[in-house]
């Protein structure tokens, strides 16, 4: 074997013995790059189903007698000076709330205090004639002591009664409002019956509630225009409490 064939083949071991490990390079990375594959998986087709439901609204109501009455009266001085109608409502609201402690009224509490300048007006001029005061107190108490209550305060230095409104019992309110809900709920279960009972079909579950309003409304304050001038005109006054009414209304969404 000459030199040049020596040389040869020592030059083809050296490549050969090079190119060695980048063939396990390369089959390494094409046996990753296979077992990284992500796998092609099967589309199964959904089917969504809406669920069918029925809303309806129900409706309850439960009147109650009113058998408390709120009050609001009070007293109302004018005079010449500010300090002396002050201290003359003072005096006389003193007197009307002291009788109203010793007849055990309920929530007693001054509602309004007012003073006040009076003027005249005489060919386009103001003159400051004399001040007006108000001390008004409202209060709770069963209805049917109102009439004579109203008379001994006036007795006492009251001088005007603003209104006097009725209520029921908080007791009697708090079981009406459960009533009017029980009638609401059994109201909306009937409609919903009706109507899917005319299409054939049938309740399945309730799948929504909601309660709307189960409040009272109590009836209007009556206005009285009381002076203390007719205290002795007038015997007793008369007051006669009515009715409150208690409302609820239910939403209930039933599938069927």
């Amino acid at each position: 074997m000459n030199v040049s064939s020596v040389a040869e083949s020592r030059q083809h071991k050296y490549f050969s013995n090079l190119m060695n490990p980048l063939r396990g390079i390369f089959v390494t990375t094409s046996v990753l790059c296979l077992a990284f594959t992500p796998p092609v998986m099967s589309q199964q087709p959904q089917v969504s189903i809406a669920m069918r439901t029925i809303t309806v609204s129900g409706r309850g109501m439960e009147s109650i007698p009113t058998t408390l009455s709120q009050v609001r009266l009070g007293v109302e001085v004018q005079g010449k000076t500010a300090a002396e109608v002050q201290q003359e409502a003072a005096r006389r609201s003193s007197d009307v709330v002291a009788l109203l402690k010793s007849r055990n009224v309920e929530k007693l509490e001054t509602t309004g205090i007012t003073l006040n300048p009076i003027y005249s007006y005489t060919d386009n001029t103001q003159r400051l004639t004399g001040y007006s005061a108000t001390n008004i107190v409202s209060f709770r108490m069963a209805t049917e002591r109102t009439g004579n209550l109203l008379d001994e305060a006036v007795k006492a230095g009251a001088t005007r009664i603003d209104s006097v409104s009725f209520i029921a019992t908080d007791s009697a309110i708090a079981q009406a409002q459960q009533q009017a809900l029980r009638e609401a709920t059994q109201d909306a279960q009937q409609q919903a019956n009706t109507v899917l009972s005319v299409l054939n079909l049938s309740p399945s579950e309730v799948v929504s509630i909601q309660i709307n309003n189960a409040g009272t409304t109590p009836p209007p304050p009556i206005p009285l225009a009381r002076q203390a001038a007719m205290a002795d005109s007038v015997a007793a006054t008369p007051i006669v409490g009515g009715e409150q009414q208690v409302e609820a209304t239910v939403t209930l969404q039933i599938r069927y």
